[in-house]
């Protein structure tokens, strides 16, 4: 009898010690699919900013038509500052797409040993 009971015991802290080991591979899965939305996130937010460069041609593009509209005789002189304004906005429009598929690709969540 007592040797079942020792038996016993030592089933059950086995048991225990599986579940402690379960629960912890649950954690750290549980943390990098929170990183991994994170990320998603993040490469979503980085994003945002080219509403704000297509806003910002627009807004060259229309001072270009006013200009023009106004003083007609000075449409070639005015014709490089918006190409200008146009080629400064695009290069800071394309960091937004770099820097979203940084995060996603380039920053990894690596589970530790």
């Amino acid at each position: 009898m007592e040797v079942q009971a020792q038996v016993l015991r030592i089933i059950n802290k086995k048991s225990k010690k599986e579940q402690r080991r379960k629960n912890m591979t649950r954690k750290v899965f549980s943390r990098l699919e929170m990183l991994e939305g994170a990320k998603s996130i993040g490469a979503g937010a980085a994003t945002i900013s080219l509403d704000g460069a297509a806003v910002s041609i627009g807004i060259v593009l229309s001072s270009l038509i006013h200009s023009v509209a106004r003083n007609p005789s000075l449409a070639k002189q005015s014709f490089g500052y918006p190409i200008l304004g146009f080629a400064l906005t695009e290069a800071i429009a394309l960091f937004a797409p770099m820097m979203a598929f940084l995060i996603t690709f380039i920053f990894r969540s690596h589970k530790k040993s």
